[in-house]
């Protein structure tokens, strides 16, 4: 019993089509992210509070946290090679207004909703990091500032 098989074969022009579509699927995927357009959707509920803050390195590699309405004293000194997650989260943000020639200076907007999610927002580029994706315990770096005091 012999069977031909090329009768068995996927016609060339259908796993052209298939590569074709796999190929542009991918590039709209990384158009979309690149560009920023999947960053910016409205939000499902309200928001409960929020804070403005601005980050500023130290000579010393500390990282000084300061509510942007009370620029006093810092809310929070993350100690040089600690709390890798807030560096990270901070570093990538930072990188994106470097890339877009956006102001430094403006606070970022961390804000707590009505649902229990917590976001940081950069204004200047409308960058959002849900930082419930990323765990309960990195997410709490984030929560405490919240609530953090000048000098603690």
């Amino acid at each position: 019993m012999s069977h031909d098989h090329r009768s068995e074969m996927v016609p060339r022009p259908a796993l052209i089509a298939a590569g074709v579509l796999v190929a542009l699927t991918i590039t709209g995927a990384a158009i979309t992210r690149l560009s920023g357009a999947s960053d910016t959707y409205p939000p499902t509920a309200a928001p409960v509070t929020s804070r403005d803050l601005l980050f500023r390195d130290r000579a010393d590699g500390a990282v000084l946290v300061f509510d942007a309405h009370d620029m006093s004293a810092p809310i929070q000194v993350v100690a040089p090679e600690t709390n890798g997650f807030l560096r990270g989260t901070m570093r990538g943000l930072a990188r994106q207004r470097i890339r877009q020639d956006a102001d430094r200076d403006v606070p970022f907007r961390l804000t707590q909703w009505a649902d229990n999610r917590l976001t940081l927002e950069d204004p200047t580029t409308h960058r959002r990091v849900d930082l419930e994706a990323f765990g309960e315990t990195n997410e709490t770096v984030f929560a405490r500032l919240l609530t953090a005091k000048a000098g603690s």
